[in-house]
Parts: C-alpha cells; sequence; structure tokens
C-alpha cells in the first residue's frame, strides 16, 4: 500500500474507534436514563450505530435532514432487530420485549422506537457535522 493511503486508513481507523467508543458509552447511558437498566448488547449495538450514522451522514451529506434522519432510524432500527435476534432469540437473554407494544416485530422493534430513533438523529447528526468541522 501507498504511503499516504496507509496514513489515511490510520485516520479513519482511529476515527471510527472513537465514534464507536462513544457509541458504545452513549447507548446505555440513554437506556438507564429511559428504563433504569442496560445491558452489554447495548454497548456493543450503540457503538455500531453511532460508526453507521457517521457513514450515512457523509453519504447523505446534501440530502436533507429530514431524509438523514429516516435512513438513520432504519439504520438503528435495523441494528436493534438483528442485536435482538442475536441476543434475545439466539442466546434466549430476554434482554428487552416490545411485544406489548403496538406494531412490534418478534418483540424486537416498533414504530414508537423507530420514531423516536428519528428524533434521537437529530442532535445526533448535528453533532457529527459539529466534529467534523472541528477535525477538518
Amino acid at each position: 500500500m501507498h504511503n499516504s493511503t496507509m496514513k489515511h486508513l490510520k485516520i479513519l481507523l482511529k476515527k471510527y474507534f472513537w465514534l464507536g467508543l462513544a457509541g458504545a458509552l452513549a447507548y446505555p447511558l440513554l437506556e438507564f436514563a429511559w428504563r433504569g437498566y442496560s445491558h452489554w448488547s447495548m454497548a456493543v449495538a450503540g457503538g455500531l450505530c453511532l460508526m453507521l450514522l457517521a457513514l450515512l451522514q457523509q453519504r447523505l451529506r446534501h440530502k436533507s435532514l429530514r431524509l438523514r434522519c429516516l435512513a438513520g432510524a432504519a439504520v438503528i432500527t435495523a441494528v436493534e432487530f438483528t442485536a435482538g435476534c442475536l441476543v434475545n432469540l439466539g442466546l434466549g437473554l430476554h434482554v428487552w420485549d416490545y411485544s406489548q407494544m403496538p406494531g412490534h416485530v418478534l418483540g424486537h422493534i416498533c414504530p414508537f422506537f423507530c420514531c423516536l430513533w428519528f428524533l434521537l438523529c437529530i442532535p445526533v447528526f448535528g453533532l457529527l457535522a459539529r466534529l467534523k468541522a472541528v477535525n477538518s
């Protein structure tokens, strides 16, 4: 690999490491505030979500905030569904259960939380834009 390519790769790895760590800390904190407890799997999901949202922000930077938030809610909901299938169904840990919520899918995702993820994306995308401006 060319030296400048390696340097760019190191910068990207460092950036996404810190984003993943921030998401891994923030997601469980949101859960503690919302329901009083969390689970280690939510730290993994949160880290993945923030990294994916940063990629989404970069790819859709010229699109409206509404469209970015819609896409972000879809990404978070997909991560939540996948985590639910792995953690709740696969490992049998029963970390969360939305089966009492209207419109739920297997008790892992539901429209209510999808709407919350949409709203959460507003400050997240604003923060990601500010971080990019600071680091440019």
